[in-house]
This record gives structure tokens, C-alpha cells and sequence, in this order.
């Protein structure tokens, strides 16, 4: 048992480093394309950070895990893809709030980019309310689930193209995107250009692959060693090992008052986590609802609707609601 969390946590240390390197050389890329913070923060932060979660479904539905099983493969497939959108808008954000009340108070607001932050909210909980819909749709009629799979690809398309396209008028409004920090191999002596700053991105996304591979075989492992489901371990623990470490980087914004790229950075990541990973759950996993995903579901949903009606005056105390939330799915599941 002890070997299996020792091995756990070795691969998690590898996805750590994988995306902190990928990370870093995605916010020189923004800097050297002359983007906006929300394309930084919503689209390449909130993808880069969102690559080990998003690793871990595809890898177990399309790879499968140590034991061979494809009812497991499929349970943390499920899991990942769901359990990522419920920490990112209860437990990510609430961690914000903490770190911004010495700074702000109770009462301090929160001032993201409004269009960019309204965008994302908007159109995850589209997405998510589609991805709900298609688990009461029998398989039998496995032509409806094929065309919500579509949608949601498509939802995430035009997502992008509005969120490139308001890029330009918010540059121009002072939003631009400026690197905080040397790249990783500007530290050994090469210079920072496109050349160097692909080859991070190569090598990022190496390590995130062996690492989120890793992750897969020893979940399961770890699951049966402990014996509880797969489902269960992949909704609590998956996310939160793969994503929430990488949110330190919109708490270390919040601090500097980099709100549109903290925000941006778990509400792109929602967008990402909602649309493009679901499309592939319905298609291919069993996708039912069963009752640990129906209150990841719901609570999830009720967090982003949270964080939507108060957009245009977001104080700090708002996203103390979202944590509660997540103590709630937690005695939920575990009752």
C-alpha cells in the first residue's frame, strides 16, 4: 500500500514539474503574439494547466489501466472528466478568496475582465447543461448522444473565435499579456525565441503524458488496495491532484491584483474541462447517472451559477459559498 501512494505521489510530482513547464513557456508565447491577458488567462493558461486532467480521462478510456478493465478504465475516465469542472469553481476559487481577504476584506471586490468572464460562465453552463442532458438519453438512441458530442466540440470552437476576436480592442485597452518570469531554459543560457519556446512546449507536454499515464495505472491500483470505486476515487481524487497545485498560479495574480488572468485561468479551464472532454465521455464511456456524478453534476452547476449572477459585482466573500459547496459534495459522497 505504502509503495502504491509513494509511486501515486511520484507521478504527481512529474505532473507538477510537466505543467509548470508547460505553463511558463505558454505565458511567452502570449507575450511574444501580443494577446490579451483573458486569451492568456481563458485560453492557453487555462488549456496548459488543464493538460494533466485532461490526459488522465483520455489515457484511461483510450489506454485503460493496470488491471485491464474496462468498467474501471471507464469509471476514472468518467470521474476525471466530471470531477475537474466541481473543484475548479467550488474549492479553486474559494482558495482565491482566502489568500485575497488580508488584501481586500470581506467586502473587497474582485474585478476580472467582465465580457471575457461573463463569456466563459455563459458558455460552460451551456456546456455543462448539455453533457447532464445526454446522460438521461438511452443508449439505444446513440445518434442524439453523437449530436450533443458534436455540439459541445463546436460550442468550444466558437468560443474560441469570440474570445480571439475581443483579444484585439482589450490590448488596445491596456489587457495586454506581459511574462512575469524568465523562461525555464533562458536559465541554462538560451535565448527566448520561437524555437526555444516550442521545444518547452514539446517537452511540457512529454513529461504530462508519462506522468498522467502513470497516474491512471496506480489510481486503480490504489482503489482496489482501498475498496472503494474507481468512480468515487477519479471524481475526489484525480482533480485534485492534477489540477488544484496548478492553481496556485491565480492565487499568486490575486495577490498581485492579476485578476483577469486568475479568473481567466479557472474559468477557461472550466470552458476546456466542460465541453471538449465531455463530447468524448458521451461518445465513449457508458456516460449514466449515477449518483455520485448526478451530485458532482448539480453542485458543479449550481457553483457556476453562483459565480454568473454575481459577475458584474464579485466580492470576496461570494466565493466562500462555492468552497461550502464543495464540503457538501463531500458529505454527500462519502455518507
Amino acid at each position: 500500500m505504502l509503495a502504491e501512494l509513494l509511486s501515486l505521489l511520484l507521478m504527481l510530482i512529474v505532473i507538477l514539474v510537466a505543467a509548470e513547464v508547460f505553463t511558463n513557456a505558454l505565458e511567452h508565447l502570449g507575450d511574444k503574439l501580443k494577446i490579451s491577458e483573458g486569451v492568456t488567462g481563458s485560453l492557453f493558461a487555462a488549456v496548459g494547466t488543464a493538460l494533466p486532467e485532461t490526459l488522465v480521462p483520455i489515457l484511461a478510456i483510450f489506454g485503460g489501466t493496470a488491471s485491464g478493465n474496462v468498467q474501471t478504465s471507464h469509471e476514472i475516465g468518467v470521474g476525471a472528466i466530471l470531477g475537474a469542472p466541481l473543484m475548479l469553481s467550488t474549492l479553486s476559487v474559494c482558495l482565491m478568496t482566502l489568500f485575497a481577504w488580508k488584501q481586500r476584506g470581506g467586502q473587497g471586490g474582485f474585478r476580472p475582465e467582465k465580457s471575457g468572464f461573463v463569456r466563459d460562465l455563459n458558455t460552460f453552463l451551456i456546456a455543462f447543461a448539455l453533457a447532464a442532458v445526454a446522460m438521461f438519453i438511452p443508449h439505444e438512441y446513440g445518434f442524439g448522444r453523437v449530436l450533443i458530442s458534436a455540439a459541445l466540440v463546436l460550442l468550444y470552437f466558437v468560443y474560441v473565435m469570440q474570445t480571439l476576436r475581443a483579444s484585439a480592442s482589450l490590448v488596445d485597452d491596456g489587457h495586454a499579456t506581459e511574462a512575469d518570469s524568465p523562461m525555464f531554459l533562458a536559465k541554462f543560457g538560451l535565448p527566448t525565441n520561437w524555437a526555444t519556446i516550442l521545444l518547452q512546449l514539446g517537452g511540457g507536454l512529454a513529461l504530462l503524458v508519462y506522468g498522467a499515464h502513470g497516474f491512471i495505472q496506480h489510481v486503480d491500483t490504489t482503489a482496489q488496495l482501498l475498496g472503494v470505486s474507481a468512480l468515487l476515487l477519479s471524481l475526489m481524487i484525480v482533480p485534485i491532484a492534477t489540477e488544484l497545485p496548478e492553481k496556485i498560479n491565480s492565487i499568486l495574480w490575486i495577490r498581485k491584483h492579476k485578476d483577469t488572468l486568475a479568473f481567466g485561468n479557472i474559468t477557461g479551464a472550466m470552458v476546456f474541462q466542460g465541453t471538449l472532454l465531455p463530447a468524448i465521455g458521451i461518445a465513449l464511456t457508458p456516460w449514466n447517472p449515477q449518483t455520485e456524478v448526478l451530485a458532482g453534476v448539480l453542485i458543479t452547476f449550481i457553483a457556476a451559477a453562483w459565480l454568473r449572477l454575481f459577475a458584474h459585482r464579485l466580492k470576496v466573500w461570494h466565493l466562500l459559498v462555492n468552497g461550502g459547496l464543495y464540503a457538501g459534495y463531500l458529505a454527500i459522497s462519502l455518507s
